[in-house]
This record gives structure tokens, C-alpha cells and sequence, in this order.
């Protein structure tokens, strides 16, 4: 996993490379360099060719002008726009530098910036930092439109100004950039949308930092991660070793959700499922799920299990997971069946969907249970399972997330454009697979059924949600290279086991 650094950590990184001997000015000079070579590469060279930097007086700014002085060297003609002289050192020394070369170095002005911007092979966004919270004003908000308003490719120093770095979030305006060229680690503001769509291709540049120190408990997963966890068979293997879930879930008006669990379990390598439904839908999910071996449960008037405990007592004492909530509905007398399932299960649970309503405002019961427990909320059932508005939730979900997993000591799947894995000590997960398409009912109840496959295998919480979470990403993509914004469910569903063949092999 490659560690994402929030800007306060950014900060200490850059102390404690200090406090290492590595001076800032070196720090400055070696990004200032990767910028330039960025910018080259954008122009699709250097001789000959017009660059702008647009410079603030942080050191954002003296990055950009260290790659002024490098684009100059490399044959390029460079104007540099500054919006404020005053800089603090290192940045200071580099526009003493810059100033004894042939770059152009001149005041701001907005006729000034339109001028260079639009005559310009490139540009280069040295305006704000990673520390810039609030909205720009004034010359700022005019520099960030010309630079967005300009027909020129654009490269953002660290993250594209005007996005905040702690949170990915744009309150007015911020830079468009076609490359982020960012240090020593990836910032939030440029893996989380609405920053993230703001950044282009981000490139993590080296500039000299002891590895040692670039650490983080927020993390970004890899595909070298997941194939690492991801579980193979034993040649003399049987069907109960290879992983048994067990699967609750459906209703009659909602009969799919636990057919797509029971066959996501499958497909993620299970080698037994059992499903456990009301006994007025069990013809309809046994002609769906053709491979399982079923539970019929007892149902209340409006055709939802309310019991059945026992049946399922001996189902649970040879299965390895369980994964339930999917198509219950609210109904009360479920509900109570359904929290007194989590808390006695002897095994995995994973609580999804009507299982996690269930427990809305009952969030601090999750941690009175026997086994190990993975979340599945998407926004609003977190919001009603933690008794957090939607507002807040997304304006920090990663701190909800952590708040969440310690207050329920469980693994938290918060799912989103980026999916989130929060352990129980604090350490959170990003998913950089998946995106819009899988936007559409019931690809949640296959992810859920993927992770209860996975449980049932062996892996721990935290890798069984994070492992399912990519592969599932993966799935929908595939599907959506061939049926778009038409994807269902069904499509993810039947591209997963290629999927993890797919992640496996990688």
C-alpha cells in the first residue's frame, strides 16, 4: 500500500527529513526539477518552446521557480507571473536565482497572466499549497481562472491550487491541471473527489525523503496488495475447506439481493453456500442460485424471516462466514432477529444493506457480539447507523469512518467514490477501483456476498473488505467497457471471477 500523506504529515515529513540533514533547499530544487520535467513532457519538449508559471510566495511558489530556472536552462522561453513578492526562504534564495537568468520575472496582472497563458506551451500551477483550506479571493480566484480559461495543458505543484488538501474539496473555484506533480507521497486533496477530478495523471515524485519517513495510517491500495492476499486452494482440498458462507437475506418483495450475494460468494471462491430465506421466496432464489443448499425460514405476514435460529445454529457451526441484511426491510420483529443474530454468531459477520438499519442509533450494541464484524454502509446508512448528518459525514469521511470502526470495533467498509476501509485502530484503507457505473442496485449485495467469500476463506476483516472492494472495482469496469452507463449487477456479477483471476495474476 502506498501511504497518503494529509498535509500536517506532509509538514512533519518535511521536518523530519530536515532534522536528517536533507536541507530544504535541496527538498525545493529536487521537486522543482520533477516539475519541470513534467512540464516538458506535457509540451512534448523543451527548445524553442513558451512556458508561464504561475507563482504564489510559499514554498509552493519557489517550486515553481526553481522550475522556471530549469525550464529556462533546458531551452525553454519562461515568464514567471508572481502574485506576491514576499516569500520566506528557501523560496526567497530561488527568486534571487531566477533573476539572474533570462527569465521573464513580472508583477501580477490579469491582462499579464491571459497574455502569457495564452501564448504558452504550458503552464505551470504554483499558486496554493497543500495546506490551503477556504476559498481563493481577489487576484487568486483571477490567476486560477486564467489558467483554467487558457487552451493550454497545465501542471499543478504538489495539488492543483484552490482544492483543500486535508479533504479533496473545491468551495469556488480551483486549477484544472493535466499532471499533479506531487511529493514524496500521494495528499488526500488529490485522491478524494472533487480535488481528484482536478488533478489529472498524478505523478508521486521522489525528491529525496528517508523512505522510513514516509508513512501514514491512510493508505492507497495496490494491486500487488490484493494479489498478495488472495487466497489459493490446496490440491486435496473439499468443498467446506475451500470456504462455507452462509447468506440471510431477501423478502417477498425483494427476492435478488440474496441470489446476488449467494453467487458473489461463490464467485470469490467459496466452495459451499448455504441461503437462508423466507420460506415464501425459497422457489425463486433456488432457481437462481442453483448451486447453494437452502434454509427456509419462518416470515412474518409481510414476507420477511423473523426466526429460524436453529436450522441455522447448525449451518453456522460448519460455515466460516455470514453475511446478512440484503432485502430484510425494516420490519421491527426482523430487525430483533437480526441484531440478536450478529451479537450471538460464533463467526464472521458481515452486516450490510437492512442488517445495518437494523442497528440505526444502536451503533455502540456492534461491539457487545462473539466474532469479527465488517460494515457495508453506503452514505445513508451510515449517516443513520452513527447518527451523523449527510453534510458532515462528507466533508470528513474518512474521520467518521475511524470514529465508527472504534466505536463499533469493526471493520468499516464506507462505501464512495474512493471506497474506505477503517480498521478499529485507526488505520484506513483507500480503494482507487470502481467508479459511477456501479451506481445501480444490487452491486452492493455483490460486494457483500465477496466479502463473506473471502471471510470464509480465511483472510482477516480488513483484507477480506479491501481485497473484495478492488476486485469488485475491477469486475465493474469490465462491465462497463461493454455495457456503460447501462451496467447492472448481473454484468459486475459474472465478470468477478475473471476479475480475481485477473488481480491475481498481476
Amino acid at each position: 500500500m502506498k501511504p497518503i500523506l494529509s498535509p500536517a504529515e506532509a509538514s512533519a515529513l518535511d521536518r523530519a527529513a530536515q532534522e536528517r540533514g536533507i536541507a530544504a533547499e535541496t527538498l525545493m530544487e529536487n521537486a522543482g526539477r520533477e516539475v519541470a520535467g513534467a512540464a516538458v513532457r506535457l509540451a512534448g519538449g523543451a527548445y524553442g518552446r513558451r512556458a508561464v508559471v504561475v507563482a504564489g510566495k510559499g514554498n509552493n511558489g519557489g517550486d515553481g521557480l526553481v522550475a522556471a530556472r530549469y525550464l529556462d536552462a533546458w531551452g525553454m522561453r519562461v515568464t514567471v507571473v508572481l502574485l506576491e513578492e514576499r516569500s520566506r526562504e528557501p523560496a526567497a534564495m530561488n527568486l534571487s536565482r531566477l533573476r539572474r537568468t533570462a527569465v521573464r520575472v513580472r508583477p501580477w496582472s490579469a491582462e499579464l497572466a491571459q497574455r502569457e497563458v495564452a501564448r504558452a506551451d504550458v503552464a505551470v500551477d504554483a499558486i496554493f499549497g497543500t495546506g490551503f483550506r477556504g476559498a481563493p479571493d481577489g487576484a487568486f480566484t483571477d490567476a486560477i481562472g486564467s489558467l483554467n480559461d487558457g487552451d493550454v495543458p497545465v501542471v499543478a505543484v504538489d495539488i492543483p491550487s484552490g482544492v483543500n488538501g486535508e479533504t479533496g474539496g473545491v468551495e469556488s473555484v480551483a486549477v484544472r491541471a493535466d499532471i499533479t506533480v506531487t511529493f514524496g507521497a500521494a495528499k488526500p486533496g488529490v485522491v478524494f473527489p472533487p480535488g481528484s477530478t482536478h488533478a489529472g495523471i498524478v505523478e508521486v515524485a521522489d525528491i529525496g525523503f528517508p523512505p522510513d519517513l514516509v508513512r501514514s495510517d491512510l493508505a492507497l491500495l495496490q494491486t500487488e496488495d490484493v494479489a498478495g492476499w488472495l487466497p489459493r486452494r490446496d490440491e486435496d482440498t473439499h468443498k467446506r475447506a475451500s470456504g462455507f458462507v452462509v447468506v440471510i437475506g431477501g423478502s417477498r418483495a425483494m427476492t435478488g439481493a440474496v441470489s446476488l450475494m449467494a453467487r458473489a460468494a461463490y464467485r470469490s471462491g467459496a466452495g459451499l453456500v448455504a441461503a437462508g430465506v423466507p420460506a415464501s421466496i425459497l422457489p425463486v432464489v433456488q432457481g437462481a442460485v442453483r448451486e447453494a443448499v437452502f434454509a427456509p425460514l419462518p416470515e412474518t405476514d409481510d414476507g420477511t424471516a423473523a426466526g429460524g435460529t436453529e436450522r441455522l445454529s447448525e449451518l453456522f457451526g460448519q460455515a466460516g462466514a455470514l453475511a446478512i441484511g440484503p432485502g430484510m426491510t425494516t420490519d421491527e420483529r426482523t430487525s430483533a432477529w437480526v441484531r440478536e443474530l450478529v451479537r450471538g454468531s460464533g463467526i464472521p459477520v458481515v452486516l450490510d444493506a437492512d442488517g445495518l438499519n437494523a442497528f440505526a442509533g444502536r451503533a455502540p450494541e456492534l461491539a457487545d457480539r462473539k466474532a469479527e464484524l465488517v460494515l457495508t454502509p453506503h452514505a445513508g446508512e451510515f449517516s443513520r447507523l452513527a447518527g451523523v448528518s449527510a453534510k458532515d459525514l462528507a466533508a470528513d469521511r474518512v474521520g467518521h469512518a475511524r470514529k465508527l470502526a472504534a466505536e463499533t470495533q469493526a471493520v468499516v467498509l464506507l462505501k464512495g467514490t474512493r471506497t474506505l476501509v477503517a480498521s478499529p485502530d485507526g488505520a484506513v484503507r483507500v480503494n482507487p477501483t470502481g467508479g459511477p457505473f456501479l451506481a445501480t442496485g444490487g452491486t452492493g449485495d455483490v460486494l457483500t456476498g465477496m466479502i463473506a467469500g473471502l471471510l470464509a476463506r480465511r483472510l482477516a476483516p480488513a483484507d477480506a473488505a479491501s481485497a473484495a472492494a478492488f476486485v469488485h472495482g475491477v469486475a465493474g469496469s469490465a462491465a462497463a467497457e461493454i455495457s456503460g452507463e447501462g451496467t447492472t449487477a448481473s454484468d459486475v456479477l459474472d465478470r468477478v471471477a475473471g476479475a480475481f483471476v485477473e488481480v491475481a495474476g498481476a
